[in-house]
């Protein structure tokens, strides 16, 4: 089970951002899944799994700014919810809009 951290704070993206950086050693962060999923779409939530472990293997764990210690199918769960994800003609791919920049 994911183990969450939130940070509800004026300097939340400052905060972010030291997170991430101490993270990052751990576990690849969820900014990555989104970027490998530029210019691809998948049928399913299974096929993105799948896609993800392909990629970064079985057993990485993900984070976000506000988030750690998720498998795969975790965070999917976790950018879906915050809408991270459009449809596309044959499933549904990344929202590059909501993407943060930091």
């Amino acid at each position: 089970m994911a183990q969450h951290l939130f940070m509800d704070s004026p300097d939340k993206e400052i905060l972010c951002q030291t997170v991430h950086t101490k993270k990052r050693e751990n576990m690849a962060h969820g900014h990555d899944v989104l970027h490998m999923m530029e210019g691809n779409s998948y049928a399913t939530k299974e096929e993105l799994v799948k896609a993800i472990i392909e990629h970064f293997g079985k057993d990485e764990r993900f984070h976000t700014c506000s988030a750690e210690n998720m498998d795969a199918a975790e965070l999917v769960d976790f950018l879906t919810a915050r809408g991270k994800f459009m449809p596309a003609e044959d499933g549904f791919t990344v929202d590059a809009s909501k993407i943060c920049n930091h």
